[in-house]
């Protein structure tokens, strides 16, 4: 792209007012508020957002930035929390207590899945649907799972992979479970980003001996392909997005700690983006790359939130600091 300083070159007018379409490296003196401005691309940065009422890890989670939600998690909890982009308030308490479960949809129609009971312990098929007051039990997943991945909508989402790095995957159509295409290798405690037609799943375990995985595989709706590797393998990760921008955040890194990365794919390789104030595993993620929100997780667990904001272009003011 060219740049304004290509051509103008350095000279820096005086405006009454901003222009209303800056070409990015633009200077400007605003002689009317006394200000030195220009438009200059802004990087990608973690910022802390509201936290939450209660500390949980390895919980259901779905939405957006701004209208998030969390249910279930560890310490075991039936409890769900909605978040408006600034604070967490308490939301409708599910009607089982699980972790290791997971969602997908939005905050008014989410989809909470299967996980690990409380009582009596163990995988669980349950599958409850929430409508932005309340929990409702549905149609029960054709077998117990946990530490699944969840993409999609309410009315048409995967659970996808989980315990023991199983290659399964099951679709929901707002009503019923049926099988899909599966996984090329079996994977646990991956993520997973898009819709039922245009999917991935990235990260996690393979089966043992275990493996922490950079790979992804991207979804047509009947099969899954290879995809780019992400630059270090994830494991308890988070992420969201859409097939061909999807952002993959913190977990358990190659050397078995908690890493502060985050990478953004564009739909053929992934790129290191900004770092997370802390470096978390089990955490829940909604959102774009363009504007994601990251909560809890941790052996703590924590109640943290931290929201992304991708590489933009705008008009900012000019200082020497």
């Amino acid at each position: 792209m060219t740049t304004f300083k290509e051509i103008r070159g350095q000279l820096i007018r005086s405006v009454s007012s901003d222009p209303a379409n800056p070409q990015l490296g633009e200077i400007w003196y605003n002689n009317t508020i006394g200000v030195l401005k220009g438009y200059v691309t802004v990087a990608a940065a973690w910022a802390s957002g509201g936290n939450l009422l209660q500390g949980r890890r390895h919980m259901a989670s779905a939405g957006t930035q701004t209208a998030a939600l969390c249910g279930g998690g560890l310490p075991y909890k039936t409890a769900a929390e909605e978040y408006n982009g600034s604070s967490w308030s308490n939301g409708g308490n599910m009607n089982s207590t699980r972790t290791y479960l997971s969602g997908f949809g939005i905050q008014t129609a989410a989809v909470a899945t299967m996980g690990f009971l409380q009582t009596p312990p163990g995988p669980s098929t349950n599958v409850e649907e929430y409508d932005g007051s309340a929990w409702t039990s549905v149609t029960s997943a054709p077998s117990a799972n946990n530490f699944n991945a969840g993409i999609g909508i309410q009315t048409a989402g995967l659970a996808i992979g989980g315990e023991s790095s199983t290659p399964s995957v099951i679709e929901y159509n707002g009503s019923v479970w049926t099988a899909a295409g599966s996984l090329s290798i079996g994977r646990d405690r991956s993520a997973g980003a898009g819709i039922v037609t245009a999917g991935l799943v990235f990260g996690g375990e393979d089966a043992p001996p275990t493996n922490f995985l950079s790979s992804a595989e991207e979804y047509n709706g009947t099969a899954w392909t290879a995809g780019g590797s992400m630059n270090i393998a994830h494991t308890d990760t988070s992420g969201d997005g859409i097939q061909t921008a999807a952002l993959c955040a913190s977990g358990y890194g190659p050397d078995g700690g908690e890493t502060t990365a985050a990478e953004i794919y564009d739909g053929s390789a992934w790129a290191n983006t900004a770092t997370l104030a802390s470096g978390r595993q089990g955490l829940g993620a909604a959102g774009t790359t363009t504007a994601m929100v990251v909560f809890g997780g941790n052996t703590g667990p924590s109640t943290a939130t931290e929201e992304f904001t991708n590489t933009f272009n705008a008009t900012q003011t000019l200082t020497t600091s």
